[in-house]
């Protein structure tokens, strides 16, 4: 089982990223679980080379590797390549770091119109991410991304199968989840970081239920306040990767939209080659 969790790539995330414990693992190697320290930001790029390197190895031992995860752009990364974009001139970077939302929204449409269509208005970081690299490269994101390398996609045999749980059981599911994790040691796992006094842009820093912890351990929240931004939070990064995992992948690969006994099938029909 090899992890494709943006979470559960950190160490200090165990709780907050609902990684498998030692009882659910069974018996059964799960890779890239816990693999970083959370003072190491990791890159889609460098969970990509880790991954391929726990693929390779398995495939040497005649084993079957399961990728497990609901972070897109690991996966995509992963088997499509990365764009070979170059570093950001840093004067560019700040010149574009500069700009209001609103802005970075009209100097995108004038300078990068597809990248301007394909992007929300209210997509902050990646407008601006757009803009540098048009400004800085003197080519459209787009442009890079259609020299992608490094994809593993064409060499290995795919069997991909997409959960897609009907969505008011998901966000109630989302809803308890937090709660449960408040209830169990997430609290503790967020005092710990912020006594590591970490750069508070880490990953780690910003993943799902720190902020709102962290603002609790302040006083800054209450605890029914902290529980109900983290619920809100939940629900939120849930609709993104819903809407991403129905749209993004491959028309062909399979979505399963019910979340019932015909789970364990679909599963095991997978390894029946």
């Amino acid at each position: 089982m090899i992890n494709a969790d943006s979470a559960q790539v950190y160490r200090d995330l165990h709780v907050l990223s609902a990684r498998p414990s030692e009882d659910e693992m069974r018996g059964v190697p799960h890779l890239l679980f816990g693999a970083w320290d959370g003072a190491e930001p990791c890159s889609a790029v460098d969970w990509a080379d880790a991954a391929k390197r726990e693929i390779a190895a398995l495939h040497e031992r005649g084993a079957v590797p399961i990728l497990v995860g609901g972070t897109g752009l690991y996966l995509r990364t992963l088997l499509d390549g990365i764009a070979p974009v170059p570093d950001i001139d840093p004067a560019v970077r700040e010149q574009v770091r500069a700009l209001d939302t609103e802005q970075a929204r009209a100097a995108l449409e004038r300078e990068d119109a597809e990248a301007a269509a394909r992007l929300a208005p209210a997509d902050t970081s990646r407008t601006m991410r757009a803009l540098e690299v048009v400004r800085s490269t003197g080519h459209p994101l787009a442009w890079w991304q259609q020299r992608t390398t490094g994809g593993i996609g064409d060499a290995v045999s795919l069997r991909p199968l997409i959960l897609l749980p009907e969505r008011e059981w998901l966000y109630q599911r989302c809803d308890r989840r937090f709660e449960v994790m408040m209830e169990n040691g997430a609290v503790d796992e967020v005092a710990e970081l912020i006594a590591r006094r970490l750069d508070p842009a880490l990953p780690v820093m910003r993943a799902i239920g720190v902020p709102e912890i962290a603002a609790m351990l302040k006083g800054e929240l209450s605890r029914e306040e902290a529980i109900a931004a983290g619920r809100q939070a939940t629900r939120r990064y849930a609709k993104r990767q819903y809407t991403w995992f129905r749209r993004q992948p491959p028309g062909d690969w399979p979505r399963l939209e019910s979340y019932n006994d015909s789970v364990r099938e679909n599963l095991a029909s997978l390894f029946q080659f």
